[in-house]
């Protein structure tokens, strides 16, 4: 089988939640037989990273893509002309179109992925007209949902400023009819989690629309990490920091973090003063920066880091302080294979079946959540328990070796039912 598999970013380096989501469907599907052609947007800096794609993939295909704030203001207001959501409108391109459909008409092309919602335009069957032929065949279409993205910015309306807030709500109720729309032209989606599941449900409830045929082109299939990769690391005894880390561009990411360094950590810090932050992740804000040299013997704040295990061995517990947001943590996944206690919140644990107290520990308020730190801190055979725990947990439910079967069952399912 051929699949043409669409992403937004290079999925490599594994050190995002997307891309680890996606580096290992691409493998699981390559270590299967499958043909992969891999068509994706490309930053700059992505284009050292192509090598390891090309061993996994037949081909490669990739269209370059820059974002700008000024750009990003014209697409809002084209947005508001088209009504498509903000994110497709800005994610649009013809370069990408023409590739995705040259292929399909030179090739025989059994299904096209499109990892991710923007990406779903690209795999619509494009409309006829004088300067193409019409394809008489068009591939199978399945849709890899890491969120169910309207959800995403629902809850984020909530921790707004009030005059942000309908703007985010409009862009939300157009991403739900979206998301609804390709539900139902797609002859599968994949969904991370039983709520996202319901929540794409919903999207088409919505729209007057009977959700019993949309069931059936629904499949939970968890994101996965390779436990065999992703060992345990021996942390410093007696250690009082406090691990969190993020890609800090996304807003839930930050949001969630500047939480914690705002109304939480003060509270830690007044229960165990030698306790410390270290805040890793990309394109950190400014606020975060400000904290860091306002108390640094306290607070730090590193960027990027190509590698985590020396934060992780320096620490004694992670935090992932998630107030908004979709789909499941990868974060949180990762922080179980390498054997790390942690503290979260319910939606941050959503859509991973782990047991509050047994693998992990679970706050929701301010108060409570520094609680649960401060004990963890003070407690090393809690740390010990909660870190043997969770270890165990993924390797049975989430390695990728484990989970990824329902995918490929999906795949050759609908091939079955179309030859």
């Amino acid at each position: 089988m051929h699949i043409v598999f669409l992403t937004q970013i290079i999925p490599y380096p594994p050190d995002a939640g997307p891309k680890v989501k996606t580096w290992h469907v691409l493998r699981y599907l390559a270590d299967l037989g499958y043909k992969i052609t891999l068509v994706s947007f490309m930053r700059p800096e992505e284009e050292p990273y192509l090598g390891a794609l090309r061993e996994v993939c037949t081909s490669l295909h990739t269209v370059p893509i820059r974002r700008s704030r000024i750009n990003d203001a014209g697409y809002w207001a084209l947005s508001q002309l088209t009504r498509r959501p903000f994110l497709v409108e800005r994610d649009d391109s013809r370069q990408m179109r023409r590739i995705i459909r040259t292929i399909v008409e030179t090739e025989q092309v059994d299904f096209i992925h499109a990892d991710q919602l923007t990406m779903a335009q690209f795999a619509l069957p494009p409309q006829t007209n004088g300067s193409h032929r019409k394809i008489e065949r068009w591939p199978a279409l399945i849709f890899d949902a890491h969120n169910a993205v309207w959800t995403i910015l629902d809850r984020m309306v909530q921790n707004m400023p009030w005059f942000i807030r309908p703007v985010v709500a409009l862009e939300a109720h157009r991403i739900k009819q979206y998301e609804a729309m390709i539900v139902q032209q797609f002859d599968h989606t994949l969904a991370v989690t039983e709520i996202d599941h319901q929540a794409l449900k919903q999207a088409v409830a919505v729209q007057n629309s009977s959700t019993a045929a949309v069931d059936q082109k629904i499949t939970v299939v968890p994101i996965a990490v390779n436990t065999s990769l992703l060992q345990p690391v021996p942390r410093v005894v007696d250690s009082k920091n406090i691990l969190t880390l993020g890609t800090l561009h996304y807003p839930p990411n930050a949001d969630g973090i500047r939480w914690f360094l705002t109304e939480v950590f003060p509270q830690v810090r007044q229960a165990v003063p030698e306790a410390t932050l270290t805040i890793v992740g990309k394109n950190p804000p400014q606020d975060f920066l400000l904290a860091a040299s306002q108390n640094p013997d306290a607070i730090q704040v590193t960027g990027y880091a190509p590698e985590l295990e020396p934060y992780i061995q320096r620490a004694a517990l992670m935090v992932v302080p998630v107030r908004a947001g979709g789909g499941m943590r990868v974060r949180i996944l990762e922080a179980f294979s390498r054997a790390i206690p942690g503290v979260t919140t319910t939606i941050g644990l959503e859509g991973i079946d782990a047991v509050p107290e047994r693998d992990v520990l679970v706050k929701d308020t301010e108060k409570d959540f520094a609680g649960a730190v401060i004990r963890l801190l003070r407690e090393k055979n809690l740390q010990a328990q909660l870190a043997a725990n969770s270890r165990t947990f993924v390797e049975t439910h989430y390695d990728w070796q484990v989970v990824l079967g329902k995918m490929d069952a999906v795949y050759r399912n609908i091939y079955q039912s179309r030859t």
